[in-house]
């Protein structure tokens, strides 16, 4: 079984989706039970109803979970496993406060050396302190362990202090629980960012400590970089999932890119399906890769490309397929929903509410002048370009730029964009209702 398990404290971060798209195409090629689970044991920081959020957004980018749970539903069980180390002498409980904590850290900081919990601090505050966290005792030998994408990994036996599984409120820690619902629902595959290598020895530590021998496969994603090579953060809206979402990116093109970056492919452009076929995490490389904002514009277009006129249309909030043929031609120079829509609605939007001052001064005469001969005409939807063009010309005696930039304008509503024969082909349809005042 693979997972997800995404905290339901904020919006969903582009490395995060990444880790939940690899982790579904690897059960689909395995053909094996994908979970979805929200991981929610950080009480103060959740955020209600985002796990609606999440699984909204899995599911416009095609990702369908198999089984859904809430951590804390599993708390019970991690507080009787975490009783059950104690019996074995694997766990303890700790009183130390965090004040006590604070002055042994201080201390580390002072001598330049890094802190480590000392087991024999256990209960110098046990009389004190009445409530106390459980930790599990540290390695007692190296941790090792296979990265699909790394390769080998090592952790140093002291490395991995005695850490806290269960908090003095009684919540099981992050590595605790993980390591514990992993084991419970018996996944075998685990992908997630490579901020998590540092905790996998842990929750190696947690199963060893319970006797749980399963051989897992890990993979711990390289992490994405803005443009100034600096870790993506909040602070770089492009890292946000929803805020891609607004821009105008198609789920498609996202996830197009996301699988794309710093991966070996067959090919630039594919679908979630296609990559069923060929994904290897081998060939994702080890290195942090650069998000290019311009590299997912191009995907963005190539996927409009790929899209029927129909369904472009009703992305941009139109009916008529049409109106899809008329956004693609605009693909030249848009890369976006929000930018191709911009184009389609200054096309039907009243040319007296958009000219602009200067144009006005320049070609407002002639404007008006080819609006009434426009308005005027029959048939056009039968005339050709050329045949539309030289009736205009010859009944308003207009030549040149005094033609021919009032005549984009009217049908477009900007004084610069594709072929205007390009255009007349889909706008001579709805000529009357695009020429209006």
């Amino acid at each position: 079984m693979l997972r997800f398990a995404p905290s339901p404290t904020g919006d969903m971060h582009i490395g995060n989706l990444r880790a939940a798209i690899f982790n579904y195409i690897i059960a689909l090629q395995k053909k094996d039970t994908f979970l979805l689970r929200i991981e929610d044991t950080d009480i103060e920081r959740n955020i209600e109803g985002k796990e609606k959020d999440i699984m909204f957004l899995l599911t416009l980018f095609g990702i369908k979970w198999d089984k859904f749970i809430f951590q804390s539903e599993n708390f019970p069980k991690h507080r009787q496993l975490a009783e059950y180390l104690i019996s074995k002498n694997k766990a303890f409980y700790c009183y130390c406060t965090k004040g006590f904590l604070d002055k042994k850290r201080e201390e580390a900081k002072e001598q330049k050396r890094a802190f480590r919990y000392d087991d024999s601090w256990a209960e110098l505050e046990k009389d004190t302190n009445k409530n106390p966290v459980i930790r599990l005792r540290g390695a007692s030998s190296d941790i090792s362990f296979k990265d699909s994408i790394k390769g080998e990994l090592t952790f140093k036996n002291d490395e991995i202090d005695s850490f806290v599984i269960i908090k003095e409120n009684g919540i099981p820690t992050y590595n605790f629980a993980c390591a514990i619902d992993d084991m419970l629902f018996d996944i075998d595959c685990i992908i997630r960012g490579e901020d998590h290598v540092s905790n996998t020895p842990k929750q190696i530590l947690v199963h060893r400590g319970l006797d749980y021998n399963k051989d897992i496969e890990f993979a711990h994603l390289p992490i994405i970089l803005n443009d100034e090579g600096k870790k993506m953060s909040k602070r770089d809206s492009a890292s946000s999932v929803q805020w891609l979402l607004d821009s105008g990116y198609l789920p498609q093109a996202i996830l197009n890119y996301l699988v794309l970056l710093g991966n070996k492919t067959p090919c630039e452009v594919f679908t979630l399906k296609e990559c069923v076929e060929w994904f290897r995490l081998e060939n994702v490389a080890k290195a942090p890769a650069k998000f290019d904002i311009n590299k997912l514009k191009f995907l963005n277009r190539e996927h409009f490309k790929l899209l029927n006129e129909q369904d472009l249309a009703v992305l941009l909030g139109y009916k008529d397929s049409s109106i899809g043929a008329l956004a693609k031609i605009y693909l030249q120079e848009a890369s976006t929903l929000n930018e191709l829509r911009d184009k389609i609605d200054r096309i039907f939007a009243k040319k007296s509410l958009i000219i602009q001052d200067e144009f006005k001064a320049e070609f407002g005469d002639e404007v008006v002048i080819l609006q009434q001969e426009i308005l005027s005409l029959e048939n056009v939807e039968k005339l050709s370009y050329d045949e539309f063009k030289d009736i205009l010309i010859k009944a308003t005696n207009l030549k040149g730029k005094k033609f021919f930039k009032p005549l984009r304008f009217l049908l477009s509503g900007s004084d610069h964009g594709p072929e205007i024969c390009d255009l007349f082909a889909v706008v001579k349809y709805y000529l009357k209702d695009i020429v209006r005042s």
